[in-house]
């Protein structure tokens, strides 16, 4: 009789995810198995005659730890993007196995005492830069891990691992629920006064799915921001906004309440950084990664606010004088601001985002993208026909000369059963297995709007930028040439800089040719006027100031709320901080009933506690190598030769040097602010 573990997706590393053959009840059986493996290869490694070298020591256990990561990794990538109750239940179940495996290995005092060795080793000088760099960061990883401490603390901190584990996945469950807990069905059309025709459609179709009539309005991202944008019904902009600012928190259903999470989160993070020996959570954060201190990034980050408040000043009042002298509306409320912006935008610059958003088709926008990429990095990218895990998802693979690259799949609308927001996620990472190398594959989602009855999904101008920011993450993970999984992609990238690549992407939304080539309009197939892109242009900066300044407070809040440094546990009331943080740098102050902290998924449930400061920090890092990219537009070969020095210097390193040595390489001098600055708008003409 056939093994039945031998049929199993998950145990297939043979090749790519075989999402067609898998089923909740496969993940008990495929985690218990691999975290067998791996424990075995601890054991085996971890054995005194063990010889004390990269190939006996070092990749036995990468080889079992990485198919357990890549395994438990398609999982949770399901988790994220194919929602169901029994693959809710299957991962919840093993959750905890899987973090108190991580937890213990990396606090194994063997381990950590076989790899202090290797690094006092006289092999340790003969390995490669990115080895030598992959033992460095494990000894830093097992200091942050625990390997130092002894009981009771050793087990008091992996609880603790745990714990976090479990309240980081009721988070984002938590979101997801309370946004579909929601909708308003509207039955009187003169209500969608102002919206768009596809908006309309789409919310005529969401009604008719449940047996209704009318228009029916969620919150999710496609649906909630046309109506916050357009709709001219200020009761319809007022109910929406309530409901999108209050999901998961004391204002809704209590089981979804979020307040209680993040309470425990910051009590935990504070209690496992001082058994680390560090004051607070943020210097736990920060170990790995380029800023200093907390004290670094906060002044970073006032400094931020400083250049843009009298921007975001300026922005406000002609938003309000706008809005008193041609709305009616004296007094501008927060479900006013998206509504009031568009129109004044739109009088400014003679053009709507929804007349922008006929001109951009999402598989026209693809093969625009594709081709600059092409173009940049001297790569062709080709579309494949492989199992997904639902029927709009599509798969390429990029290659240069022949040579296979990397493969990425590519999901771009909104379901019900997937989370917000929009992220790459790596499927597997580049590693030389024996004679050949193990090519990268990843994952890119987004939440736009899907196709309306024949129509394909249409993009905003601000979708493209978001499809072109995934994308450079993606091709930081796909075009890297570093064959030690460890240090290979974004693997071992400073979490403040791993943003650099996707943000220095976006930057060519603004390039004429670039839009142009993807762009047609979706009935007459025309492509998008020069004027057109003139005006988007002049608008490219429209409330530059204040957009700065609610990034800067998302960041000064993240990083003062992880700075608290109470030894008895107690946390800083989390909306005092907050409306603390709004008052010293944010010009619009949301109204009392705003709890955006209990849907603030970066800090509380995907990775960027006490970091959220990076996308300024990178930002930074991103405007000066585009600068590089503007300083020889008008030479081709030259533009050719920067293209190929930024994939030399900064997209195919990985993490296997510091991202400061990898910015230098590529500039020749350490980062400036300027370009930022002036790419933002915010200098005075």
């Amino acid at each position: 009789m056939m093994d039945p573990l031998s049929q199993n997706a998950l145990l297939d590393f043979s090749g790519l995810p075989r999402f067609a053959d898998f089923e909740p009840a496969l993940i008990e059986p495929a985690i218990d198995t691999l975290l067998r493996q791996a424990r075995e290869a601890l054991e085996q490694v971890c054995l005194p005659e063990t010889r004390l070298t990269w190939e006996t020591f070092v990749e036995p256990l990468e080889t079992a730890t990485e198919q357990l990561g890549r395994a438990w990794g398609m999982v949770g990538h399901l988790n994220a993007v194919a929602d169901s109750s029994e693959l809710r239940e299957a991962y919840n179940a093993q959750l905890p196995k899987v973090t108190q495996f991580w937890t213990e290995l990396g606090q194994d005092p063997r381990l950590y005492a076989k790899y202090q060795a290797l690094q006092h080793a006289t092999a340790y000088a003969t390995l490669s830069i990115a080895r030598r760099r992959i033992i460095d960061n494990a000894l830093r990883d097992f200091r942050l891990g625990g390997a130092e401490l002894v009981s009771p603390e050793r087990e008091r901190f992996a609880f603790i691992q745990e714990r976090q584990a479990a309240l980081s996945q009721k988070f984002s469950e938590n979101v997801l629920d309370a946004t579909n807990a929601f909708s308003l069905l509207i039955d009187e059309e003169a209500r969608l006064d102002g919206l768009p025709e596809d908006v309309r459609q789409a919310a005529r179709e969401e009604a008719a799915a449940d047996g209704l009539s009318g228009w029916k309005f969620t919150l999710r991202m496609p649906s909630y921001l046309p109506v916050m944008q357009y709709a001219q019904d200020r009761a319809l902009r007022e109910a929406m906004y309530r409901a999108y600012v209050t999901r998961a928190s004391v204002f809704g259903q209590p089981e979804l309440d979020n307040s209680p999470l993040i309470a425990e989160t910051l009590a935990l993070r504070a209690e496992e950084a001082h058994l680390l020996g560090f004051s607070d959570f943020a210097q736990v954060s920060l170990e790995p990664k380029m800023a200093e201190s907390p004290g670094a990034v906060i002044h970073f980050l006032r400094d931020l606010a400083s250049r843009a408040r009298p921007f975001a000043e300026r922005d406000l009042q002609q938003l309000r004088d706008y809005a008193r002298a041609e709305l009616g509306l004296e007094s501008l409320q927060a479900w006013d601001v998206g509504y009031a912006s568009e129109l004044l935008k739109e009088d400014r610059y003679a053009f709507s985002e929804q007349q922008v958003k006929q001109y951009f088709q999402a598989p026209r926008v693809m093969a625009g993208m594709f081709s600059l990429v092409e173009r940049l990095f001297n790569v062709s990218i080709t579309e494949e026909a492989v199992q997904t895990w639902h029927p709009d998802v599509r798969f390429f693979r990029i290659e240069r000369a022949g040579e296979l690259l990397g493969q990425f799949y590519v999901d771009l609308c909104a379901r019900t059963t997937k989370r917000g927001g929009a992220w790459m996620d790596d499927a597997r990472g580049r590693k030389r297995r024996q004679e050949r190398i193990q090519t990268p594959v990843a994952y890119l989602n987004c939440n736009f709007q899907p196709p309306v009855g024949e129509r394909p999904a249409l993009l905003t101008h601000d979708d493209v930028i978001t499809l072109f920011h995934e994308f450079g993450h993606g091709l930081h993970h796909l075009l890297t040439r570093i064959d030690d999984l460890g240090v290979s992609g974004i693997n071992g990238v400073e979490w403040d800089a791993v943003e650099l690549p996707s943000q220095f992407m976006e930057n060519f939304c603004w390039e004429w040719e670039v839009v142009q080539g993807m762009s047609a309009h979706v009935d007459t197939g025309e492509l998008l006027p020069r004027e057109l892109f003139d005006r988007m242009l002049a608008a490219r900066n429209f409330q530059a100031g204040m957009q700065t300044l609610r990034q800067v407070e998302f960041a000064l809040f993240d990083m003062r709320v992880h700075a608290h440094a109470a030894a008895d546990g107690q946390v800083p009331d989390v909306q005092t901080l907050l409306d603390e943080v709004r008052r010293e740098v944010s010009v619009l102050i949301p109204p009392d009933f705003n709890r955006f902290q209990n849907s603030f998924s970066h800090i509380f449930a995907g990775g960027y506690a006490a970091g959220y400061y990076s996308y300024k920090w990178a930002e930074v890092l991103s405007a000066d190598c585009y600068a590089a990219f503007e300083e020889v537009a008008t030479d081709r070969l030259a533009l050719q030769q920067t293209g190929q020095r930024f994939l030399d210097e900064i997209l195919s390193v990985g993490g296997s040097r510091p991202a400061i040595d990898s910015f230098k390489a590529f500039r020749g001098r350490a980062p400036e602010p300027d370009a930022l600055l002036r790419h933002s708008g915010m200098v005075e003409a």
